[in-house]
């Protein structure tokens, strides 16, 4: 009789590891207020030099430099125009902080955030990634293009030409896989010859916002709005490894210890098994808080919360 419940119990066990149940939560370990920022929260950066967070607070028109170390808000930045995306660049020990208002990308020291000038791409400058071969920054904006700049000379060097605006994008190598909603495709393109090589449909499926590579550059995942599916394909084949429904308003997508984190506007983080696709963990968090950070060295997720329902604030989780 012992020995059919120590059975059953295991079965149990391996039941609940099957379908995901027995994945780790993700707990929250604290709420950092962000001070009197009203409107939509973009992009998240981090200095993991200084250890500080940078949030591009778009409908608020600054940025807000949060101390990880002390968890509160260190410092806010005004007089930007809505903006977007934010990179820091370790080499020159620059911030980038690109603005959709203007078009602008603005640079400042990181050490003491002296702004040392701008650079107009002309409208709608977006995501900001850093090219790791060479430390260039590459900035997605306009009606269709990414821009490359020199991070010492301050200069638009190169340019790919896209067929819509250019949302979430991922450098691999010389490749940038870049997700073009308004025209239903992910581009890829080679940024040193700077031109499209080839394109993908997004099918049935629209509103291709976040995206994400793993560690490895070997694989994408694509986030979608509508409906809400997380699309994970094989970055040299393009094939699809699998596509599962999760959260819907997706604007940023992780790998991380065998999961893909999709952070969704709708108030909530899935987790989503990349070996069991179909069982995944969702924890709940806010209406609105669509953006956020993970920081894999430290094993924690920032997730931005606007003000909605009480002050706007950076939320930190962490497993289990």
């Amino acid at each position: 009789m012992l020995a059919r419940v120590c059975l059953l119990a295991t079965l149990v066990i391996l039941m609940l590891c099957h379908v995901g149940m027995a994945d780790p939560q993700l707990l929250l370990e604290g709420k950092i207020p962000l001070g009197s920022v009203s409107g939509r929260i973009d992009h998240l950066a981090i200095d993991l030099k200084r250890q500080r967070l940078f949030v591009a607070e778009l409908g608020n028109g600054s940025v807000g430099i949060v101390d990880l170390a002390g968890g509160k808000l260190q410092n806010t930045m005004i007089g930007f125009k809505e903006p977007q995306g934010i990179g820091v660049e370790p080499a020159s020990d620059a911030v980038y902080i690109a603005n959709a208002g203007d078009g602008s990308v603005r640079i400042a020291r990181a050490e003491d955030l002296t702004l040392l000038g701008r650079i107009e791409l002309g409208d709608d400058a977006d995501n900001v990634r850093v090219d790791s071969r060479n430390g260039n920054l590459v900035v997605g904006y306009g009606s269709g293009a990414l821009a490359v700049i020199d991070p010492a000379e301050h200069r638009v060097i190169r340019q790919l030409t896209l067929p819509g605006h250019p949302e979430g994008f991922e450098l691999i190598g010389p490749r940038a896989f870049v997700n073009v909603p308004d025209a239903h495709k992910i581009a890829v393109g080679d940024l040193d010859q700077g031109r499209v090589i080839s394109t993908l449909s997004t099918g049935l499926l629209f509103d291709n916002y976040p995206m994400a590579s793993d560690a490895a550059g070997s694989r994408i995942a694509v986030g979608y709005r509508l409906p809400g599916t997380l699309l994970v394909v094989d970055s040299q084949s393009t094939a699809i490894t699998f596509s599962v429904s999760v959260c819907r308003d997706a604007d940023e997508v992780y790998f991380y210890a065998g999961r893909v984190v999709v952070i969704c506007g709708e108030g909530a983080v899935e987790l989503v098994q990349e070996r069991n696709p179909h069982s995944s963990v969702r924890v709940a968090t806010q209406r609105g808080a669509r953006t956020g950070l993970l920081d894999p060295l430290h094993n924690r997720l920032f997730v931005a919360v606007p003000a909605r329902q009480g002050m706007a604030s950076l939320w930190e989780l962490s497993s289990g």
